[in-house]
């Protein structure tokens, strides 16, 4: 391909399979497990295929197995609503005969109402921040790695998630954007802001620990991912991402995020909940008072796929 945001705008470019059935590749690297922000945005361009009127809003997902990054997957979407100011969409993504991700979204036409957000939080401009360097070891953990993840542009404010080394934090507070112009179709540029939503939300978690990205002893996935679109947005342009994580318990962790535009506007919010385990033997363990007794858990835990940072039992 040509500059890597053409690659980014081939991955989300569909084959056409028949009526409401459309066909996506994987991102060509050497992964374990689908990437779970891929699934997601190709998911919500199928639905989109088939809206006529109105931009997404809101979409609610569930990672249900781990993704073949080898093979193709079918994209399934069921018609469930069109109504005069919302159109619903569900979208199962399927490989092997199965399910392995569930997407329910909703299209709103634009109507006037009331207006307020929060204000951004306080950051250098993008400009003046130099991209990530490389991590110290190979996380899997985001397609292609940084500092240039897959046709995207990265700017971090906060510590690089994989330099932390004990220390906690309360935030993760970094700009994207895609690496290129992307064209005016509003779906596409949700798309990618799902896809880039899902590269690093999943660490805010891991960071209330001092966990860095890529601790080999510890196991995580992510569970489900919802969003909610509260203005038309450009992914070409700089966004901010803000992300944390207000609580975790029973092996589950809570992040949450938002995206604000340059201007200051507050886009689109992002929940995440992932799974997190601490392997037989991880320090981590002895540090947060656990007993070493060697359980992982029940399920899909083991195989929940190395360290976490948005990896799950669909890939996320």
């Amino acid at each position: 391909m040509g500059a890597p945001v053409d690659e980014l705008l081939h991955l989300l470019d569909l084959e056409t399979v028949e009526v409401d059935r459309y066909r996506g590749r994987s991102i060509d690297e050497d992964r374990l497990r689908v990437f779970g922000g891929q699934v997601a945005a190709q998911a919500l361009v199928a639905a989109g295929r088939t809206v006529e009127r109105g931009r997404v809003h809101s979409l609610h997902s569930y990672f249900l197995r781990p993704g073949d990054p080898h093979r193709p997957i079918l994209y399934e979407v069921d018609r469930i609503r069109d109504g005069r100011s919302f159109t619903t969409r569900r979208v199962v993504a399927i490989q092997r005969g199965e399910a392995v991700f569930n997407l329910q979204c909703s299209f709103h036409v634009e109507e006037d109402g009331l207006v307020h957000e929060d204000p951004p939080p306080e950051a250098p401009a993008p400009e003046g921040l130099a991209p990530p360097g490389e991590p110290e070891r190979d996380t899997r953990m985001a397609p292609r790695g940084f500092p240039e993840p897959h046709g995207l542009e990265v700017r971090f404010v906060t510590e690089l998630p994989w330099t932390r080394d004990g220390e906690a934090g309360s935030r993760e507070l970094l700009w994207l954007r895609a690496g290129g112009p992307l064209g005016d179709d509003p779906v596409v540029h949700a798309a990618v802001v799902v896809f880039a939503s899902d590269l690093t939300l999943f660490d805010s978690i891991l960071q209330r620990h001092g966990i860095p990205r890529g601790e080999p002893s510890v196991a995580g996935a992510s569970l489900d991912h919802c969003m909610w679109f509260h203005r038309p947005l450009r992914a070409d342009r700089w966004l901010l991402y803000e992300h944390r994580s207000p609580v975790a318990y029973g092996a589950r962790g809570l992040a949450v995020g938002s995206l604000h535009d340059v201007e200051g506007h507050l886009v689109a919010s992002v929940v995440q909940e992932g799974l997190v385990r601490l392997r037989p033997g991880s320090p981590y363990r002895a540090r947060l008072g656990h007993a070493d007794d060697g359980a992982t858990g029940s399920g899909e835990a083991a195989g929940a796929g190395g360290p976490a940072a948005g990896t799950g039992p669909g890939g996320g």
